[in-house]
């Protein structure tokens, strides 16, 4: 882990460049005249390729990093891995359990309803292809370069909760970009945005749990981002679902946190 020397800078530069080519988008959004939607799709894509591409370049001048990244994508008996089968499988199954416990709370078992439908816009790209695409270029970043470069300084505990408030950070100019996810989100009220912050907390525990478990394996690590962004926007769950799903991934977080004491609180 200590060959990952460079968190300042990888950390800076996936920072800076996605908030810088953002916020853009964010102020065109809002213009009656925005640029031709070739400029909106460069930079929107440009933002969210940048973390990847400061990981290429801190690989690629680093053979005995390349060569450790090579071996963390397929791993041993993948298929017969448990932590595999929690990734799979968790996400959709806790939107959809959080869904049944809403019914008592008086919401429609409309919320089952498969539209097809994202509840966001993304022009000019599909919302679909936004969708299952950014995850797996985040975490080609995150969980490449990224959560390895804060290990080599900090616990897992700790690198969990700094890059959860990193990650919240870096999602900042997307409030602001009209029709986006996160400001669909903010609209819905003040509740709905602290949820959105607070999941993260609990996503960040749960796919580095399953990171470390499956050997640091980076495919774990997409397919879980991956099917979770699916699951949360396939249905038409209501806000207050989202609630008690981040309920859901509390109750499996603190159960991590007692099991696996050694894994997140040892150097």
């Amino acid at each position: 882990m200590k060959k990952y020397n460079h968190p300042i800078l990888f950390f800076t530069l996936s920072l800076v460049i996605p908030w810088v080519l953002w916020f853009v988008v964010a102020y065109w959004s809002h213009q009656p005249k925005a640029p031709n939607a070739f400029w909106t799709g460069f930079f929107e894509l440009a933002g969210l390729l940048s973390p990847m591409g400061v990981a290429t370049y801190l690989f690629a001048r680093n053979k005995e990093l390349l060569t450790d990244l090579k071996a963390r994508f397929i791993g041993r008996n993948l298929l017969t891995n448990r932590y595999f089968w929690i990734t799979l499988l968790f996400p959709p199954l806790s939107i959809v359990v959080a869904q049944l416990l809403s019914l008592d709370l008086g919401h429609s078992l409309d919320q089952f309803y498969i539209s097809g439908e994202p509840s966001f816009s993304s022009a000019p790209f599909n919302a679909w292809f936004v969708l299952c695409l950014a995850p797996v270029l985040e975490e080609l970043a995150w969980h490449t370069y990224g959560t390895d470069a804060l290990r080599s300084r900090w616990s897992l505990f700790t690198s969990s909760l700094i890059f959860t408030v990193y990650w919240g950070l870096w999602h900042l100019p997307l409030f602001f970009v009209k029709d986006y996810y996160q400001s669909n989100i903010q609209a819905e009220g003040w509740l709905y945005t602290a949820n959105f912050f607070v999941s993260l907390f609990a996503f960040v525990f749960i796919i580095n749990w399953l990171y470390y478990k499956s050997g640091r394996n980076v495919l774990v690590a997409i397919l879980f981002h991956l099917v979770a962004n699916v699951s949360n926007e396939i249905f038409a769950t209501h806000p207050d679902s989202k609630l008690i799903q981040t309920g859901l991934f509390a109750l499996l977080v603190g159960y991590i946190l007692i099991k696996e004491r050694r894994l997140f609180f040892s150097r």
